[in-house]
């Protein structure tokens, strides 16, 4: 058995851009883990949508999900939880209360029950909505207010006003919280996360590493997007998908010929395998 992590990415770098797992993509990571190859995923989905896209997949290993906030088994137990405090989302909701985006606050209630709570929302936001029309996790509220389990909370809107808001969490909430802001690869729009300081991929990383028991030096990623540098920093091996950004590629010890909706991630771990 190879005493080796591979950590990959999800959207836009394992998932095809219509959410789906090839065919091909499923023999090969069902193939490797049959092999006791060490396999996992990090990503910004929550921790039920990933493992519904991921059903076809053989997972053996704990998954990073929610940005790093959250490490959860693959039957869905939280192992490690890095959430925002009452005060912390309170501060939050009434910096954003004087601005025309409200979020999404996303973790779980007093029943321990998943939840994506939101109030008002405007187009980019019904865009998403329109996309989980059946979720039970969705929760519409009069009033917008924390949850019993905080993990982030996510704004969406147009490049200018959540550069404004993105601004003054920064300048208000300093090193107390995590701000992250990217171009969303599906909506036409910008992404606004807010997250605990060690609720990023980085850090989920660093503890996923140990509890599986591989050094930095047999650390494997794959990524697409700015939220995949803390990854890229700390693994020996980071290799970029062809679609990835410009500033993930320059990180990369490898920059795959192929796209993920080409299949570059099982392509390039058939290769490697097919060495051994």
């Amino acid at each position: 058995m190879i005493n080796r992590l591979f950590v990959s990415d999800l959207d836009k770098t394992l998932l095809r851009t219509d959410m789906s797992i090839s065919t091909y993509t499923k023999d090969i990571w069902n193939g490797l883990a049959d092999r006791e190859i060490k396999l996992t995923i990090a990503t910004a989905r929550s921790g039920t949508k990933t493992r519904e896209l991921l059903s076809s997949l053989k997972l053996h290993h704990p998954l990073i999900v929610m940005d790093g906030a959250m490490i959860i088994s693959p039957e869905g137990d939280v192992l490690m939880s890095n959430a925002l405090s009452f005060d912390e989302v309170d501060a939050i909701l009434a910096i954003s209360s004087y601005h025309d985006i409200q979020p999404f606050v996303i973790g779980s209630d007093e029943n321990g029950v998943e939840r994506f709570r939101y109030s008002r929302v405007n187009v980019l936001q019904q865009e998403l909505l329109s996309e989980y029309k059946k979720d039970k996790r969705m929760q519409k509220v009069e009033k917008l207010t924390p949850l019993k389990e905080n993990v982030k909370i996510v704004y969406i809107g147009e490049k200018e006003p959540i550069g404004r808001l993105k601004r003054e969490f920064i300048e208000k909430l300093g090193n107390s919280v995590e701000v992250k802001c990217q171009k969303d690869v599906y909506l036409d729009g910008y992404f606004l996360t807010i997250l605990h300081p060690y609720g990023d991929k980085a850090h989920a990383l660093e503890s996923l590493r140990e509890m599986i028991g591989v050094g930095h030096e047999r650390l494997t990623v794959f990524g697409d997007s700015s939220n995949d540098i803390g990854m890229f920093a700390l693994a020996n091996e980071k290799i970029a998908v062809k679609n990835a950004l410009d500033e993930l590629k320059k990180m990369a010890t490898d920059v795959l010929p192929h796209s993920n909706d080409e299949d570059g991630v099982a392509r390039y771990l058939d290769g490697l395998m097919r060495k051994i």
